[in-house]
């Protein structure tokens, strides 16, 4: 009997709900566990969001609440910087005024933080691989830069030596757009109406968020009618 066992680093929405469709094809729900971590984020959407679905997909849920780590940081979208304005506007045009640095969004190097707990987390469990979800367009302009492919190889290989040759990481979409993200979710069925994308906490998305802008930019080029 296969025993092998996959981690995926969670958040509810759309890129790492596709990788968890990916790997539930792949290991099966009950070979498959997927991790949340909370960051300090202004809302809890993103969280309710993950616990619906994993229950959709029948995968345990782990989760881990990093918040502590990000106190000192200016992110807009964390609660200690309850009065900062998250953009309205496409990463695109927020880039043009960061003078090379990452967006306002941006949380100090939490992919790097995430990947090197889930590789923890992945080691108890005895897991093989780490999904997630990052892709192109985040990388794109050094807007998230710890979603590039670079990033990825690195972290891949320092997770890779540090396990003992045990783990590696799957970020099979760092060079797809986020259409063809949701290409490769609309043919595994992926509930997307479950999923929550956006940086506000409010009954419904804002729609005018960068995430909010690129989620349904990637939707509509697949024919999805969804916010």
């Amino acid at each position: 009997m296969d025993n092998k066992k996959a981690l995926v680093l969670f958040s509810g929405g759309v890129d790492s709900t596709t990788a968890l469709a990916m790997a539930v094809k792949k290991y099966g729900a009950d070979k498959t566990a997927a991790l949340s971590i909370s960051y300090g984020q202004k809302h809890s959407k993103e969280i309710e969001a993950a616990r619906k679905i994993a229950d959709y997909y029948g995968t345990e849920l782990l989760e881990l609440d990093l918040s502590k780590m990000f106190e000192y940081s200016s992110c807009s979208l964390l609660k200690q910087n309850e009065d900062a304005d998250i953009p309205k506007e496409s990463y695109e045009e927020q880039l043009k005024d960061t003078d090379g640095e990452p967006v306002s969004t941006y949380v100090p190097f939490r992919n790097g933080l995430f990947l090197a707990s889930a590789a923890s987390i992945a080691l108890s469990l005895e897991a093989e691989i780490i999904y997630y979800g990052a892709h192109s367009d985040d990388a794109a302009g050094s807007a998230y830069p710890d979603c590039s492919k670079v990033f990825n190889d690195a972290m891949n290989t320092a997770i890779y030596e540090g396990s003992g040759h045990k783990i590696k990481i799957l970020a099979p979409f760092v060079e797809w757009n986020k259409k063809q993200v949701v290409a490769e979710g609309v043919k595994l069925g992926v509930p997307y109406e479950m999923t929550w994308s956006c940086y506000e906490g409010g009954d419904e998305p804002c729609g005018e968020c960068g995430t909010c802008r690129d989620r349904r930019e990637a939707f509509l080029a697949n024919g999805l009618d969804i916010k």
